[in-house]
């Protein structure tokens, strides 16, 4: 019985691990061992409950208003005495959060082998995203097998001099989520809010974009309810305060714009499926959406998803007000604009990574 470590800390990384836990834990002959870092704390506890997942250790390292030093000299330290505990044969991170680099950096000293879950994405731009960028390389340097959700990213790693031997391509797990969280009886009371008109769902979050680049993307979302009647927005404002500042000061008080609360999984899928288009600066929603269909505007300078764009299934609009503004009133105009978009198939994924990457480990490990 080879024991896995399964290591995250926020609620995208989750959302995205959850599956494959499941997968791990109907496998006779891997053990899971499920460690949580708390670097996402609500949000985070909202997921596991979601998808049953009960973790083995908690490191609660959320602190208000933690730094990135924070977070990073937690992690590494509380990672060595539960490694050391454990002695796993192989850990799995997820992506590039601070978590994955802090568990992986944690794993190299102790030299205990790292599995990359979503490995090989790149913008090749240190500063954006901020610091995702510099993680997920990071990361890659110590991984010992690299799960590469596509082609491109597999060819990114292999360019950056990676053992192709150690290289899988095996879709994004964040596929197999949702086919356990949408539903066509989902109901939801800002759902019917939205009923007769076009729902536009936006995220924002992004470290990079607080300041000048979002009051620009909330300006651009006023202007679109402006000029079109028939358009309701909803947006789940993250729970960031400087983020809730400049959503409250640019959005609040049109009356066809509702700020609520942050969304679990189940409920955010669901609200997915039922907008028309969704403006976001996230990472993973560029993955999702496709899925159902729905056009993506992604309000980045950068993308480290470039199948997207790629495909036709997102629209690259940096963060200048104007452009947002003309993308999106160009989906919203010109329907068969829009339905080239919606019809694309989804590059990233076909719900079954969970299942590829369990049986790459039971061959390798």
């Amino acid at each position: 019985m080879k024991k896995v470590m399964v290591v995250f800390g926020t609620r995208p990384e989750a959302i995205k691990m959850a599956p494959l836990i499941k997968e791990l834990q109907i496998r006779k002959n891997l053990e899971p061992v499920v460690c949580v870092t708390g670097q996402h704390k609500e949000m985070l506890d909202q997921v596991l409950n979601t998808f049953s997942i009960k973790p083995d250790y908690d490191l609660k390292v959320m602190t208000k208003n933690q730094t990135l030093f924070d977070i990073t000299t937690k992690i590494l330290n509380g990672m060595k005495n539960i490694l050391e505990e454990v002695k796993p044969d192989l850990v799995l991170v997820h992506g590039d959060t601070s978590t994955a680099f802090s568990a992986a950096l944690a794993c190299f000293y102790l030299h205990i082998p790292v599995g990359h879950v979503e490995a090989g994405l790149r913008t090749y731009d240190a500063e954006s995203p901020y610091p995702e960028e510099f993680n997920r390389q990071a990361v890659s340097i110590v991984s010992k097998y690299h799960f590469a959700p596509t082609e491109v990213s597999r060819l990114n790693l292999i360019k950056e001099g990676k053992n192709p031997d150690t290289v899988f391509v095996t879709g994004n797990t964040v596929i197999d989520a949702m086919m356990t969280t949408v539903s066509d009886h989902y109901t939801h009371p800002d759902l019917e809010w939205t009923k007769e008109s076009r729902l536009i769902l936006i995220t924002a979050h992004r470290r990079e974009n607080i300041g000048r680049p979002m009051e620009n993307i909330f300006k651009a979302v006023r202007r679109i309810v402006e000029a079109f009647d028939d358009v309701k927005v909803i947006y789940p404002v993250h729970m960031n305060p400087l983020v809730q500042e400049i959503a409250q000061r640019t959005l609040d008080g049109e009356e066809r714009i509702r700020l609520i609360e942050p969304l679990n999984v189940v409920d955010f899928h669901n609200f997915m499926a039922r907008a028309y288009l969704i403006l976001t600066d996230s990472g993973g929603i560029q993955e999702e959406a496709p899925s159902l269909g729905k056009p993506v505007l992604v309000m980045r300078e950068h993308t480290e998803r470039p199948e997207g764009v790629e495909a036709g299934t997102s629209i690259l609009t940096g963060t200048e007000e104007e452009n947002i503004y003309r993308q999106c009133s160009k989906l919203l105009s010109d329907l068969t604009v829009y339905s080239t978009v919606s019809e694309r198939s989804n590059p990233f994924g076909d719900g079954y990574a969970s299942k590829r990457i369990c049986d790459i480990i039971n061959a390798e490990i």
